[in-house]
């Protein structure tokens, strides 16, 4: 080290009088001080005051330059000195050096302000000050095509400098989005895709990109889906083919990437990383697998994408991930599961499928994962069976096949996703099906059960889901002994409570579903409707000008229902309900008034 205090000591004084060659040979000792210790000697340039005195040797016509901008590269490796160098005031002597036209001045330069910008906020600062990143963009731009060995390192720098430049900073991630670099990275990567430094740097660069929204539209006017496709085929390491992974998984979350994606082949790729993997016990082999089939289902988001790969059923890909569901391995059988719940997006498609036996797949799967089951394959092959039941044609078939037995047998399930599928699967299967609902009605287990989870107040959406199966039952039985189980169960509180709800649909479905319970066993419900204080609820609602239409009319039906209870008939009075009602005579929408005239009468006949 005595050396490098010595050379450090000879160049304080030699960059005074710029003799050159003395300084060429301090500047040599440095280099080899840092090759041998980098963190020694950066902490020695640092304490003997050397780096203020570097600014005045950067010097575009000094044929030291690019060592000092070599030694710069190198002491900025380590993050201690990052600050001082941007405090040394480095950064502009060295942007002006990027108007240099010496191919060694500019790689040492790249490699000086890349590394300064490393993890350093100062000095992306700095950098973004002195307009360094607009001046790498052009040189970019104008070199890409370029494919000698020294310009590929280069672009290897530059490439790297953007990327240590802009990483997780948002704005300056935009910034380069507006510069244009985004196409010339694409057509880059598809010139040098030989070249794997730089096709990992611009990979890295691309990931980078694309997290942010705004270069989604930018990739998608570029080849960039087929680039990476034909890149991925030609990788047979694992490291490399997760580094493209890691670009396609923003990218595919754009619609119209998704589709350029499919069109390019990846889904081939896919199915064979998945044929490939799903029987490895390696650690890569599995993260694969995971990647692959995610990435799958990511794809089947976009309806186009989704609609192409269906091929009207016939499809050879759709084909592919019906067998994943009976596969013997959870993270096949739930991407496949959720593949399908993506394909059953529009009534076509779930027609099909059910038509095709996929029912009986989802069922059997279910089946294997009622007993210590993995919530994730239960969760989404419930979301499967959900979406395959909005058609009303599927509803009568999936019963028949036994759906409604199998998705009980998650009764008991404590987990919130898991119940929430369940509940939305009931409610879509019993929708228009008097029978099913009848009968799952008058289940006195399952009623109990919506009953308790209707006061799940730490899982909004369960406790929502409940309560509308629960009016459902009702509205689509028209039972009494569903109506009974209903009231036994302890159900009437929560349908006066969803009729105070701020979704407009909830609350008409509790209105309807009280409006039966009223109409069809008045008095076994009185004591709940008196202890759930329904009679001021409805007033509340009639009184409310934000009222829907058919919250009022529904209101004033189930009034009318009331009147037939001695204690509830006193509560009406005892409100001044016919002031509200015949205020609504007036109500612009003709069904309301004329419900109000019929409300009245009735009103004024029992008083």
């Amino acid at each position: 080290m005595d050396n490098l205090s010595e050379a450090l000591e000879k160049l304080k004084l030699a960059s005074t009088d710029s003799a050159t060659d003395s300084v060429e040979s301090c500047l040599d000792c440095l280099l080899k001080g840092l090759a041998n210790n980098n963190t020694e000697a950066s902490m020695k340039i640092q304490e003997m005051g050397v780096l203020p005195l570097l600014p005045t040797l950067l010097n575009p016509q000094s044929s030291c330059t690019p060592k000092v901008a070599n030694i710069i590269a190198e002491v900025a490796k380590n993050e201690f000195m990052r600050s001082p160098c941007v405090e040394a005031g480095l950064i502009p002597p060295l942007v002006q050096l990027l108007n240099s036209t010496d191919q060694e001045v500019l790689l040492q330069t790249g490699r000086a302000l890349g590394n300064i910008c490393y993890d350093s906020h100062e000095g992306r600062s700095a950098v973004d000050l002195a307009g360094g990143a607009q001046i790498v963009a052009e040189h970019i731009k104008s070199l890409y095509q370029n494919t000698q060995p020294e310009n590929e390192k280069l672009l290897t720098v530059f490439c790297g400098m953007l990327m240590n430049y802009s990483n997780d900073n948002d704005s300056l991630q935009a910034q380069l989005i507006n510069m244009g670099v985004i196409p010339t990275l694409v057509k880059l990567l598809g010139i040098h895709s030989h070249n794997t430094a730089l096709t990992e740097m611009c990979l890295i660069a691309f990931g980078n990109l694309a997290e942010l929204e705004s270069s989604k539209e930018q990739f998608a006017s570029t080849n960039i889906a087929e680039e990476l496709v034909r890149l991925f085929q030609k990788q047979t390491e694992h490291e490399k083919k997760e580094m493209i992974f890691e670009v396609l998984a923003p990218l595919a979350e754009n619609d119209v990437i998704k589709l350029q994606l499919v069109e390019a082949g990846l889904v081939e790729c896919l199915l064979e990383v998945v044929a490939q993997t799903v029987d490895g016990e390696r650690e890569e082999d599995i993260a694969q697998l995971k990647t692959a089939s995610d990435l799958m289902v990511l794809l089947l988001l976009g309806d186009e994408s989704m609609q192409k790969l269906f091929e009207g059923g016939k499809g050879s890909v759709f084909q592919r991930v019906l067998s994943w569901i009976p596969s013997h391995n959870h993270q096949l059988q739930l991407a496949g599961a959720l593949a399908i719940a993506n394909f059953a997006r529009n009534d076509g498609n779930c027609i099909h499928m059910v038509d095709t036996g996929i029912v009986q797949k989802l069922l059997e799967l279910l089946d294997r994962h009622v007993e210590e089951g993995n919530v994730t394959v239960q969760h989404a092959a419930l979301s499967a069976l959900r979406n395959l039941a909005i058609p009303v044609v599927n509803k009568s078939k999936m019963l028949s096949a036994g759906v409604a037995d199998v998705v009980l047998k998650f009764l008991q399930s404590q987990m919130p996703p898991v119940q929430f599928k369940l509940l939305g699967t009931l409610r879509m299967l019993i929708d228009t099906q008097a029978e099913a609902a009848d009968q799952l009605g008058t289940n006195g287990k399952l009623v109990e059960r919506l009953v308790e989870w209707c006061e799940a107040k730490d899982h909004a959406g369960v406790m929502g889901e409940s309560n509308r199966l629960l009016s459902a039952l009702i509205r689509h039985s028209k039972s009494k002994e569903v109506v009974r189980t209903v009231i036994q169960g302890g159900g009437v509180k929560h349908l006066v409570t969803m009729a105070t709800s701020e979704h407009m649909i909830m609350q008409n479905e509790a209105l309807v579903a009280l409006g039966l319970i009223a109409a069809l066993d008045l008095v076994a419900a009185e004591k709940d409707f008196v202890g759930a204080s329904l009679v001021s609820v409805l007033h509340k609602l009639l009184s409310d000008e934000r009222s829907a239409p058919e919250i009022k009319y529904n209101s004033m039906i189930l009034i009318c229902s009331l009147m037939g209870s001695e204690p509830l008939h006193k509560e009406v009075q005892s409100l001044a309900f016919i002031d509200v009602v015949s205020k609504l005579r007036a109500h612009e929408n003709k069904t309301v008034s004329h419900q109000a005239s019929l409300t009245e009468q009735r009103l004024t006949a029992q008083s």
